[in-house]
C-alpha cells in the first residue's frame, strides 16, 4: 500500500509575552507585507499574538492569506471562569488556530494531558485547529534510547487528544522536545525524523489532515535537514526578526 500524500506545509510563530501592545501590532502588519510572495501556493502561515490584540491582529490580517492563532483556551464555552477565554470568543474574535499546552504552560501552571485534550476538544468544538504541543522531558544521549523514550513519553500527549477530538477533524502536532525550547542548536535532525515518524503512525487512521511541525530553536537550514518527518516549523523569538521569518518561509516553501 502506498504512502498516503503528505500534508500542505505550514510556518508558524508565537510572540508569547515579548511584545508589548505597539511592537505586536507592528510586527503583525510586517507579516501581512509577506503576504502575496510566492510561498502563498506552498506554505500556510500563521502567527500567535497575545490575548488582547487578538482582534486587531485578526483585522490586519483579515484581507491576508496568514491565519491568527491563540494562545490558550479554555474547555469549556461559557461559565463562571474568572480570567480564562472562551474557546468560541476566540473563534468569533478572528481566530483559526489555537496553541495548547505548550512546555511553558505544563511547567508553570501544572497543564496535564488531560487538561490539554480537555481543550483540544473545545477548540475543534468550535471550529478552531488544534495546535498541541508535545515533547518529551528527558535528553538521553545514546541516541536509539533517546528515540524511544521520546516517543514513550510523548505517546499518552498525542492519543489523549486525538481521543477528544473528532476524527475528520484538522489537528496540528507542534513536536518540542523540552530540552531543545531555548537552547543554542535544535535537536539533532536524525532524532526528530525518527521521532516525528513514529508519532504519525498515531494519527494514520484518522480521516482528518494531522500535520506534524517542529519546534525547539529551529531557524534557517532546520527544515531541509528534517523534511522527512514533519511538515513545517514551529518558530519563536528567532522570527521575532521580519527577515528571519520571511527567510524561513522562502526555506520551506521551496
Amino acid at each position: 500500500m502506498p504512502p498516503l500524500p503528505r500534508p500542505r506545509r505550514i510556518v508558524g510563530v508565537s510572540l508569547k509575552m515579548y511584545f508589548d501592545l505597539q511592537n505586536t501590532l507592528s510586527y503583525v502588519r510586517g507579516v501581512h507585507q509577506l503576504d502575496g510572495d510566492a510561498w502563498n501556493a506552498r506554505v500556510d502561515l500563521f502567527v500567535i499574538p497575545d490575548f488582547v490584540t487578538l482582534m486587531e491582529t485578526a483585522r490586519i490580517l483579515e484581507s491576508s492569506h496568514v491565519m491568527v492563532g491563540a494562545q490558550d483556551t479554555f474547555w469549556e464555552d461559557k461559565g463562571a471562569y474568572t480570567g480564562e477565554v472562551s474557546p468560541t470568543v476566540i473563534a468569533q474574535a478572528g481566530a483559526r488556530i489555537v496553541e495548547i499546552g505548550h512546555a511553558e504552560r505544563r511547567a508553570h501552571f501544572g497543564e496535564t494531558d488531560e487538561w490539554v485534550a480537555k481543550k483540544a476538544g473545545a477548540a475543534a468544538r468550535n471550529g478552531l485547529i488544534p495546535l498541541v504541543c508535545i515533547g518529551e522531558k528527558t535528553h538521553h544521549s545514546i541516541a536509539s534510547a533517546a528515540v524511544g523514550a521520546a516517543v514513550e513519553e510523548c505517546k499518552p500527549q498525542v492519543t489523549s487528544v486525538l481521543a477528544a477530538v473528532p476524527d475528520d477533524v484538522e489537528v496540528i502536532l507542534a513536536y518540542e522536545p523540552v530540552w531543545a525550547i531555548g537552547a543554542a542548536q535544535p535537536a539533532d535532525p536524525d532524532h526528530v525524523v525518527n521521532v516525528t515518524k513514529e508519532l504519525r503512525k498515531l494519527a494514520s487512521n484518522r480521516s482528518g489532515v494531522t500535520r506534524i511541525v517542529y519546534g525547539g530553536s529551529a531557524g534557517p537550514g532546520t527544515f531541509a535537514k528534517i523534511s522527512e518527518g514533519v511538515d513545517g516549523l514551529f518558530l519563536g523569538r528567532f522570527a521575532h526578526d521580519i527577515h528571519n521569518l520571511k527567510k524561513v518561509i522562502e526555506e520551506v516553501g521551496a
